[in-house]
């Protein structure tokens, strides 16, 4: 069966932004590491939470864009903050709405697993509105304050 597996273009730090991404979550880990010309790192594989990816040193002149983000699920506002904070570290980008641009340029969505849920508020279309207006207005989510909104009358 055909697999995707993203893959990812840095102009020279393919194996930084790797080992760091996999610092960050369990079940992450560098696969393999195959050089390039002068020795330096030239693909990087590596897998976050299970699902596999690759990295490439490619040169400069194709930046990553917010046209591809990745959406990391979290269950607690601790587990939000931290993974919030660590990925802007050294340089991040914070944007809008659980938005943030890391310091490569790589856009990500932090957001909370129970997002879907809170915005269907048990199909109470108002209750819904009021969390994506809440939303709206927060940089980085707040997951009790979404679940107030949920919840307000």
């Amino acid at each position: 069966m055909p697999k995707i597996t993203p893959f990812l273009w840095y102009d020279d730090q393919a194996e930084e932004a790797a080992r760091y991404y996999t610092s960050l979550f369990p079940d992450s880990r560098i696969d393999s590491v195959s050089p390039g010309p002068g020795g330096k790192a030239f693909v990087v594989e590596f897998t976050l939470l299970g699902q596999p990816y690759r990295a490439m040193n490619g040169g400069p002149g194709h930046p990553h864009s917010d046209a591809v983000s990745f959406q990391v699920d979290v269950d607690t506002q601790d587990e939000l903050d931290h993974v919030w904070d660590a990925l802007l570290a050294d340089g991040g980008t914070p944007v809008a709405c659980g938005w943030l641009v890391d310091r490569w340029g790589l856009s990500w969505q932090v957001t909370p697993s129970m997002m879907g849920e809170l915005m269907s508020a048990g199909g109470d279309p108002e209750a819904g509105q009021r969390v994506f207006q809440a939303m709206r207005e927060m940089v980085k989510l707040d997951i009790p304050a979404l679940r107030a909104a949920a919840t307000a009358r």
